[in-house]
């Protein structure tokens, strides 16, 4: 956040000189938190790793240094649902009085929630997005190590510190990538260019992992498995903008949709939400099902997963240049809002309106790439779950049989457990919006000069109301995934534990697949409708279009990305609590 508020300024100001001024800028001041959060994640676990290893043996740390994944799951957790709840409730409460209500532009100074709603694209987007990809990579290290455990024998301490290298790659890929983008002109489309700058990284990342594989594991096998996380990553991303962008047909259909009225737009946006849950379970399901054999077919005892955990590795890789593009959202959101207050000329505006164009898509691909990460990383603790109540337990292969009466009950308990809480988080937004809404009228009321400009909003209130809900409304849901986990495992034991996990896990990919690509579909369906088509800004449509933006927005902001941490935070908390199942 101190980046992001930092760039915004500086974004603003280039605008005035040209595209690519404003483009560049804006994409290195989220490439400097990318960079910095996984870096972060990286020397937290190289550096617990190193000082445990002192006076222990090299094959027990990976289980002891599972902690740090919980603890960076844990306050991931209530940083991108507490951040969610702030963002989403200032932006619906400052939509629904201001553009439907009283009709007046997105960012006008005259609306007492618009510093919220900006405040709030930081405190979602950079330090959510933030937390959830620095335990994303954090969980995925360790997983992987305590899987490297299991293949000792064959590739002593390197099958260990594989993942750490592959992840230091990584960011030395991301960093040539990010210093290569820029516009070839005025007019061409910026998603292009980060695009290019992200196939190359991916290339470098790729040719990293090919020489680290040679070096460390020297088996080609697992590069091909590695290959198979980068261009599943790829293809997520291309499935996400294809759901989300405007120029295709899911957001064309919803904008059609608004033309005749406001639940026709939400049935056809819902249906696209539904819709959107089927190719990214067939990519993640293809990549671990090859992951899988080419690990296997190595000949290795234990390596199909460890090629599964190399997949995840190879998803992972780009995740810093992801992480610089989902920040690239806020800082042009910001820099719009900032162009429009202070009453720049329309060349200005119309270069800001670009970028933002572009940071809404880059949010709405990094939300994809997140759960599809997670989705591998959560298959791979439940693995490493299996390997550590095999090493208590002393069992040499643990089986879970879902045809158990209590292993059963604990499966459907993981279900409902995403439902109740993707309900949790959506009511607090609905609640804080509600408070919003309700104040913006108030001022409107009692201040008449806020309208002609002669007066100003009380802009500290809202923000007050947005940080107060935040904090409140975060609590119960972060709580209850503890506490059921916790019961679950003690009265029912760890093979309804697993199966708890195993199904919660499923289930989660599938809701916040839905959740996060329909909000984005619902969002960009009403920008379609604000660049003028069927009536532009103001018609019918229009506010058909902001009805379901706002039902979106905390589907897309709150609860889907809340999901992606839950799911890796049910697999560490499992972890950290085997002593206590078995």
């Amino acid at each position: 956040m101190w980046i992001s508020i930092r760039t915004n300024i500086r974004t603003a100001a280039a605008a005035k000189k040209g595209m690519n001024e404003a483009f560049v800028i804006a994409l290195r001041g989220g490439a400097v938190s990318g960079i910095v959060i996984v870096a972060m994640s990286l020397l937290g676990v190289s550096l617990i790793y190193y000082l445990f290893s002192i006076n222990a043996e090299p094959k027990e740390v990976p289980f002891l240094i599972i902690g740090y994944g919980f603890g960076a799951s844990f306050v991931a957790l209530f940083a991108q649902l507490g951040g969610g709840i702030y963002t989403k409730a200032a932006d619906v409460g400052s939509d629904l009085v201001g553009k439907v209500e009283q009709g007046i532009p997105e960012d006008d100074p005259r609306n007492p929630a618009v510093i919220a709603d900006l405040v709030g694209d930081n405190v979602g987007d950079c330090a959510g997005r933030g937390a959830d990809l620095f335990e994303s990579t954090a969980a995925e290290n360790i997983g992987a190590m305590i899987l490297g455990v299991a293949l000792f024998p064959y590739f002593g301490i390197k099958g260990v510190l594989f993942p750490l290298v592959v992840r230091a790659f990584g960011l030395i890929a991301t960093i040539i990538g990010i210093m290569t983008v820029k516009l070839k002109n005025e007019n061409e489309n910026p998603m292009k260019a980060l695009n290019r700058g992200y196939y190359i990284t991916s290339f470098l990342a790729a040719i990293a992992l090919y020489l680290t594989t040679k070096w460390l594991l020297d088996n080609i096998l697992f590069f091909y498995a590695g290959l198979v996380g980068i261009v599943t990553s790829i293809l997520i991303v291309w499935i996400t903008v294809y759901y989300t962008e405007s120029t295709y047909r899911p957001v064309k259909s919803i904008a059609k949709a608004s033309l005749t009225g406001h639940a026709t737009n939400i049935i056809s946006g819902f249906a696209v939400a539904l819709e959107a849950t089927v190719l990214p379970v067939v990519v993640l399901s293809v990549a671990l099902l090859t992951s899988f054999k080419l690990g296997n077919l190595s000949g290795i005892p234990h390596g199909g997963l460890y090629g599964t955990a190399i997949a995840t590795m190879g998803m992972l890789a780009t995740a810093a240049y992801v992480l610089a593009m989902d920040t690239f959202g806020p800082i042009t959101d910001n820099a719009g809002g900032i162009v429009v207050m202070s009453n720049s000329s329309k060349d200005v505006r119309r270069r800001t309106d670009k970028l933002d164009a572009v940071g809404n898509t880059t949010k709405a691909l990094t939300k994809g790439y997140a759960i599809g990460s997670a989705a591998l990383a959560a298959f791979l603790l439940f693995s490493a779950y299996l390997d550590y109540v095999a090493k208590y337990t002393g069992l040499k292969v643990v089986t879970v049989d879902i045809a158990k009466i209590d292993v059963f009950v604990g499966a459907l308990i993981g279900a409902m457990l995403i439902f109740l809480f993707s309900a949790f988080a959506i009511r607090a937004v609905g609640d804080a919006a509600f408070s919003i809404v309700n104040e913006v009228r108030r001022q409107w009321k009692e201040k008449k000069g806020i309208m002609t400009g002669k007066e100003k909003p009380d802009y500290a209130r809202v923000v007050d109301i947005c940080v107060k809900a935040s904090l409140k409304e975060m609590i119960l849901p972060g709580l209850l995934v503890v506490i059921i986990t916790v019961i679950v495992g003690v009265v029912l034991k760890y093979e309804a534990a697993a199966a708890y996990l195993m199904v919660a896990t499923i289930t989660g990919i599938l809701m916040a697949l839905m959740l996060n690509t329909g909000g984005g579909a619902w969002d960009n369906a009403k920008k379609l409708i604000e660049e003028g088509m069927h009536g532009g800004k103001g018609s019918e449509a229009h506010k058909a279009a902001v009805t379901g933006d706002t039902i979106g927005d905390p589907f897309k902001d709150t609860a889907g990305p809340s999901l992606h941490v839950l799911i890796k935070l049910l697999g560490t908390i499992t972890l950290v609590l085997v002593p206590l199942f078995v």
